[in-house]
């Protein structure tokens, strides 16, 4: 249940829609090279080290920090670290909940047929109507944040553990089941062509950084999620073969779920370089024209809700284990409290697409002119509290916590292995998150 917690929780929209469409954009194969790579170089030691503060602290991100301070003598300043992936968790489900709703929605639609003889135009104005209702985008909103509230006011046993039983291997049984049926019905050559010969003319250092950030940030390494999630973990998992199975498990569905679509694509003629369009305006197009597409359509946007709410309950988890520390209610009051809160920041997502399309907050700065509430919520959580947060756990992990204590919680019996580990952490971790970092912030 562990293992099903964490992968719940790295797995989420960002492995379906957002690898897809950057290694589309990116050229494929040197994207999806450099982002194995990373994977297993950079954000798998960055997600041990944060597994293994989490076990070392045993409470929420806000709490271990507390319990750090009493048992490694780190600084009260630590604190700040804590609130601020609290934070960004609470920004990013804000705005998460609100996408999550149109893979609900998208899932109505695709089982009532409407996707049939969609072309490019129609799926393209079936989109912007979806965007245009700020009333149907609330009452998807709404019931994407209902059922992660009432699943994590169930507590762990009752609530986590049993969601997760089902969705984590529905997930996959899933994403197998496509997977057959686009190497049949799609253009699979072309398909697996794309992503698994690099094209090295297209390897620019932009793609390496953008398969970097993708390999990173898609695991929710920095924010605390995966530290809650550890505090959970019995003291008989050993960390690093978990953190291992947990990184593997989540580039698998990334690439499976590109391997699902980028055969449909070039079968249908489409590009794959549609950007974030890519799912919910360019597949519809190939659903409503493929042999099986009836099914095949809302099997998608179930397998993207599923990914969503896998997601959305541990992100929720690691603020309510948070409130739980440092307040005297219990659990449902919390996530019922929490839900709403989520719910109201939520409208400002919602409105940015329609009421308050042209409502730029920032519009004073030039960088930011044309933003809307949505965009900088995502700019925030994207470009800067995730990096910030890696760089701090990095030296969280490799500079503050005694050698002793990473080595005792990690159980390393081979000492290379162990200083291989540090080294990562110490410096190839905040070395290369600093540079996403930097090139981020001058985008």
């Amino acid at each position: 249940m562990f293992l099903a917690a964490a992968i719940g929780s790295a797995v989420g929209i960002a492995n379906i829609w957002k690898f897809t469409y950057v290694a589309g954009g990116n050229g494929g194969g040197a994207f999806v090279l450099i982002y194995v790579i990373a994977l297993f170089c950079v954000a798998l030691p960055a997600l041990v080290a944060e597994l293994m503060i989490g076990r070392r602290g045993g409470r929420s991100v806000v709490g271990t920090m507390a319990a750090l301070r009493e048992r490694e003598g780190i600084g009260r300043g630590w604190k700040a670290y804590g609130v601020m992936a609290v934070t960004t968790v609470f920004i990013a489900l804000s705005f998460y909940c609100v996408v999550a709703g149109w893979t609900i929605d998208y899932f109505r639609v695709a089982v009532s047929g409407a996707f049939r003889g969609m072309d490019a135009t129609s799926s393209g104005a079936a989109l912007a109507a979806m965007h245009a209702s700020p009333m149907r985008m609330i009452v998807f909103q709404t019931l994407f944040i209902g059922l992660t509230v009432w699943i994590v006011a169930a507590g762990i046993h009752a609530g986590l553990e049993r969601a997760l039983k089902l969705l984590t291997p529905g997930l996959f049984l899933i994403l197998l089941i496509m997977l057959g049926y686009a190497m049949i019905a799609g253009d699979a050559a072309a398909g697996l062509t794309f992503l698994f010969r690099p094209n090295w003319a297209e390897l620019t250092p932009a793609v390496v950084l953008f398969a970097v950030g993708q390999a990173f940030f898609s695991l929710g390494v920095g924010v605390g999620v995966i530290m809650t999630i550890g505090a959970y973990m019995d003291r008989n998992i050993p960390i690093v073969p978990s953190g291992i199975v947990i990184a593997a498990a989540d580039g698998a569905v990334a690439l499976i779920a590109a391997m699902v679509m980028f055969p449909i694509v070039f079968a249908h003629g489409l590009s794959p370089a549609q950007g974030p369009g890519l799912i919910f305006a360019t597949l519809p197009v190939a659903f409503g024209q493929m042999n099986g597409g009836a099914i095949l359509g809302p099997m998608f946007f179930l397998l993207m809700a599923f990914a969503a709410l896998s997601s959305s309950i541990t992100l929720l988890e690691s603020i309510i284990a948070t409130l739980e520390d440092y307040t005297g209610l219990t659990r449902i009051p919390l996530a019922l409290i929490t839900g709403l809160a989520l719910w109201l920041v939520g409208l400002g997502t919602v409105f940015s697409f329609n009421l308050w399309a042209d409502f730029h907050p920032l519009g004073f700065i030039a960088a930011l002119d044309g933003r809307t509430l949505y965009d900088l919520k995502g700019l925030a959580v994207a470009n800067v509290l995730m990096p910030a947060g890696g760089i701090l756990l990095a030296v969280l992990a490799g500079w503050i916590i005694a050698r002793r204590s990473s080595a005792e919680e990690l159980g390393m019996r081979r000492e290379l292995a162990y200083r291989g580990w540090r080294l990562l952490v110490r410096w190839v971790v905040p070395s290369v998150v600093i540079l996403v970092f930097a090139v981020n912030l001058l985008a």
